[in-house]
């Protein structure tokens, strides 16, 4: 072993327990009074970005955290297929599957357009929109590996991954108090106030929160509605990919020759996530060992995001992120309002 792949080996073994420590902090934290509204992964991602105060310690580790925030990820994601239960989602019924259809359509073709038309980078309102409209941080972190930016706008990606899920960190905070709040005035029914909980929040977190709040019956519910969300992921991940690389090609279509013929970026570990969720559904494998799995997914994700938070200039955010915050605090309040008259109607 040559002295280079001795230090690249060490950075990987060192930032993998540093980022380990973020993750198992985060989900020791989350499950504390008020953070819990924050959510594990958000915490992992705020305890990253607190070890940059070691600039040193960062940098010798580059290597090691940039393998984490990418491979780290996808196997985090697949892993939390064994969260769905496919048979529990059939028996939620054609109504809250054609909920959430229309939440993660509408939610981000409104949050994206929202956010162009306030002068957002088209990336950054990408990710912002997939978050709000889907699961949260696991959803920006999910399609981001869609949208293929070139090498010197790698650092600026990193930045948008960030903001994204510092934005639904936020917003999925302040609309859960909203909505605990509002519950005794809106007059639903446990079941109704599951759907909106479930329908409208961003992390899976914010939903049980929320949900929680109406008791069991409206949490169960929260929780299928939020799940029936989380389980379009995979689809809205390869549509994204698609349609961006398409409008990548029409704008610079000297690249686009260069390239040749235009491949479907199909991502494979949405595959893995299927495939683990088809798994967990019809395998006999108890529910302490897939509430286990689910664990040492949030672990993964957890790591992720560490390392992402360890790996951007968060100055920088605070500067640009004005608009696209606007942006979706507008679509957010829309979904809200949507699904309470949606919830009333059909539920």
């Amino acid at each position: 072993m040559d002295i280079r792949t001795t230090v690249v080996s060490r950075g990987f073994w060192l930032a993998s327990l540093l980022t380990l420590a973020c993750a198992v902090a985060g989900s020791f934290l989350a499950q504390l009074p008020y953070l819990n509204l924050v959510g594990a992964l958000v915490i992992a991602l705020l305890l990253g970005m607190a070890c940059q105060v070691q600039p040193q310690v960062i940098n010798a580790n580059r290597a090691g955290i940039g393998f984490i925030s990418n491979k780290f990820l996808r196997l985090g994601i697949i892993l939390l297929g064994f969260k769905l239960n496919l048979i529990q989602l059939a028996q939620a019924g054609v109504k809250t599957i054609t909920l959430a259809v229309f939440v993660v359509t509408g939610m981000v073709l409104l949050t994206y357009n929202l956010s162009r038309k306030l002068g957002v980078e088209k990336e950054l309102a990408i990710l912002t929109a997939t978050g709000t409209s889907i699961c949260g941080a696991a959803a920006v972190m999910g399609v981001s590996p869609q949208i293929k930016v070139p090498a010197d706008k790698a650092e600026r990606q990193r930045e948008n991954e960030v903001l994204a899920v510092a934005i639904v960190a936020i917003l999925g905070t302040v609309f859960t108090l909203i909505e605990i709040g509002l519950k005794p005035l809106l007059h639903l029914t446990a079941v109704q106030f599951g759907v909106l909980t479930g329908g409208s929040l961003h992390e899976i977190a914010h939903a049980v929160a929320a949900g929680s709040a109406g008791g069991p019956v409206s949490l169960d519910t929260a929780i299928i509605t939020k799940l029936s969300r989380v389980l379009l992921l995979a689809p809205a991940a390869l549509i994204i990919g698609w349609w961006y690389q398409r409008q990548s090609r029409k704008t610079n279509p000297e690249a686009a020759a260069n390239e040749g013929p235009a491949k479907l970026p199909i991502p494979w570990f949405m595959a893995g996530f299927i495939l683990t969720s088809i798994i967990g559904t019809f395998l006999p494998l108890g529910d302490v060992a897939l509430a286990g799995l689910v664990k040492l997914a949030y672990i993964f994700l957890g790591m992720a995001m560490a390392a992402l938070g360890m790996s951007v200039n968060f100055r920088v955010i605070f500067q640009r992120g004005g608009n696209v915050f606007l942006a979706a605090t507008i679509s957010s309040v829309i979904l809200m309002t949507c699904v309470t008259i949606a919830s009333k109607l059909f539920f």
